[in-house]
């Protein structure tokens, strides 16, 4: 498996398994050990999809060394502060069942997040955490976060796919040392994104599929991506994305499909943060 090398130098295996709307416990656990026994070594939840113990089940009975996984969870907006952190996190490691995070994340960009930050920052000192970042910062808050703190995100995820490709952004972090990862890839299904003909033609030319197609263009870009699948036949083709490449034209081709807005919501909008502020989770 390819993989990403952070600011602080810990390696990111650049194809993960996302979890999210994974809610019922069982089927949670069994994606969990069916992705790593199809290869997966990159594991990502979070505080608010409310199955970080099904993960932890899944991870613990997949048969693979914990030293070989690299697995994330993220803090929710509600615990986005110092003392939200340093709570929360235990709670989060002691339902996946784990001596320590991989990769430690600020889910959203509100509440304290300065105050969250510096529990991260100790956390990574502690060894409790081996890398730390944020998840949907916009270019301009996560150099907030990095020029007034001692430690620069190591990762921004946020969405990328075909539809929101987010060049500019994507350089503009990078000029800063934080590494991309990309979620909602394959945007939930949204336009047709799986009989787009754009990429239905590239992918007909190499014989993959229009999920394949798409890893294959994130990943060709040195973005980690999280793809998400409860069958364990989708998640071995997610996997087998190495035995080709796209070539100039293709990259040309599925630039002229991006709108450059996002295909869920706006994290500028007031409604959303109000949204979010409310949401407390059960666990």
């Amino acid at each position: 498996m390819k993989t990403i090398k952070l600011n602080n130098g810990v390696e990111v295996p650049v194809l993960g398994f996302g979890t999210f709307q994974i809610t019922d416990p069982e089927e949670a656990e069994d994606a969990v050990r069916n992705a790593i026994q199809a290869g997966y070594r990159h594991i990502d939840t979070a505080q608010s999809y409310g199955n970080e113990g099904a993960v932890g089940r899944g991870i613990a009975t997949s048969g693979v060394d914990r030293k070989e996984l690299f697995v994330t969870t993220k803090i929710w907006v509600e615990n986005t502060s110092y003392k939200g952190v340093m709570s929360s996190f235990q709670r989060s490691l002691d339902r996946v069942g784990l001596d320590y995070m991989d990769l430690l994340l600020l889910h959203q960009p509100y509440n304290d997040t300065f105050g969250a930050w510096r529990a991260l920052e100790e956390l990574q000192k502690q060894g409790k955490v081996r890398a730390i970042g944020v998840s949907n910062f916009s270019v301009e808050q996560a150099v907030n976060l990095a020029e007034f703190n001692d430690v620069t995100p190591q990762v921004n995820q946020i969405e990328i796919n075909p539809f929101q490709q987010q060049t500019e952004n994507i350089q503009a972090l990078r000029d800063e040392g934080i590494s991309l990862e990309a979620w909602a890839p394959f945007a939930e299904g949204k336009h047709d994104i799986f009989s787009n003909p754009v990429l239905t033609k590239i992918g007909d030319k190499y014989g993959k599929s229009v999920a394949q197609v798409i890893l294959r263009w994130l990943v060709e870009q040195d973005i980690v991506v999280l793809a998400k699948s409860v069958k364990p036949e989708r998640m071995r083709q997610n996997l087998d994305i190495f035995d080709f490449e796209l070539s100039d034209d293709d990259k040309a081709q599925i630039a002229t499909l991006n709108d450059g807005e996002s295909q869920f919501f706006s994290h500028a909008d007031p409604k959303m943060i109000k949204w979010m502020a409310g949401r407390r989770l059960e666990v």
